[in-house]
């Protein structure tokens, strides 16, 4: 080989040598992250570090192979759509969605961009898929509640509070739109139970303040907090913690976080789990899987939280059988 050749060969081997490495890099991938919940809301970090501790998991790395676009919707509608059309603006190559509400706010501005949904109570009744097992569209994830546990919600407070014979459910409609779901599920447990159901709709702190006060001029009174994102907040839910606990009425809630901030008692998924599991479909998604082929997920973690110190509180025994099956009981 002439030397003119073997230079020329070396150089454009060289040249070509830094394309082959950073084809063989891992790609950025982009993904929008929509929550409804406001920046700094305690439950809504807890659920974020869960999703990103599961990309982790599969060999996701923020700023590094993958950019996450953060939005933090908090509880007003409007926001949600607006963050919801900002995001898709960018392009991402998926958008994970945490509740019923802001997914819904996605899935109007697209049905092309895929969707991972998860804390989603109806994904069927609320449209965003065909089917459990084939979703049909751009949108998979994993729902936040089976049937049994709205039955469970009351059963419970029935042990606590034997007495108990009317439930208020306050909800915001605008926050809660699967709150039918939920209703309807109570309604079908409550006659074995003896129980009448109130649902009231409150969409601020001053009506779930006069809805506990007039609750508690009433005797053998009891609240269950079904889902909903309004609720949720912080904001919201050391109102009702206080209240009912000043009040005296037993409360059932559908999260662990009502009650270990003071709340009588809790049945419901461990939603950091529902995000952690969601990052498995965000790394199959991202590697060439469709949406429509991944089927909707179940719950497969559910937590019994008590606080017995609000128990004693309340003048409430607690049975035995319920301690024991706790997942957890604080004193």
């Amino acid at each position: 080989m002439r030397r003119r050749e073997f230079i020329t060969l070396i150089v454009s081997a060289s040249a070509a040598w830094p394309l082959a490495v950073r084809a063989q890099q891992p790609a950025t991938s982009r993904i929008g992250v929509l929550v409804a919940f406001a920046e700094g809301d305690p439950e809504g970090e807890r659920q974020i570090r869960a999703l990103v501790k599961g990309l982790s998991e599969f060999g996701w790395k923020r700023d590094k192979n993958m950019q996450i676009d953060m939005r933090w919707a908090g509880t007003d509608p409007a926001r949600m759509q607006k963050l919801a059309k900002e995001l898709i603006e960018k392009r991402p190559d998926l958008i994970l969605v945490t509740q019923t509400p802001t997914t819904a706010a996605v899935l109007r501005e697209t049905r092309s961009i895929p969707v991972v949904f998860s804390v989603v109570s109806d994904p069927l009744g609320s449209g965003f898929v065909e089917s459990f097992t084939r979703p049909g569209g751009n949108a998979t994830g994993f729902a936040s509640v089976e049937d049994s546990v709205a039955g469970k919600w009351l059963e419970l407070l029935k042990e606590l509070a034997p007495q108990t014979s009317l439930v208020s459910i306050p909800f915001n409609p605008e926050t809660a739109p699967q709150s039918g779901y939920y209703l309807k599920l109570l309604e079908a447990a409550a006659p074995s139970l003896a129980l009448t159901l109130k649902a009231v709709r409150v969409s601020n702190a001053g009506e779930i303040e006069a809805e506990i006060a007039h609750l508690a001029q009433q005797s053998n009174v009891g609240l269950v907090i079904i889902p909903d994102i309004f609720t949720a907040v912080q904001a919201q839910s050391e109102i009702i913690i206080a209240l009912t606990a000043r009040h005296r009425i037993p409360a059932v809630y559908n999260d662990a976080l009502f009650v270990r901030a003071g709340g009588l008692v809790s049945y419901g998924v461990n939603l950091p789990d529902l995000l952690r599991r969601a990052a498995g479909y965000v790394d199959r998604i991202l590697k060439g899987a469709k949406p429509q082929d991944l089927p909707v997920q179940l719950p497969t973690k559910f937590e019994l939280v008590i606080n017995l110190k609000t128990a004693k509180a309340l003048d409430l025994a607690v049975p035995q059988k319920l301690l024991y099956t706790a997942d957890e009981v604080i004193d």
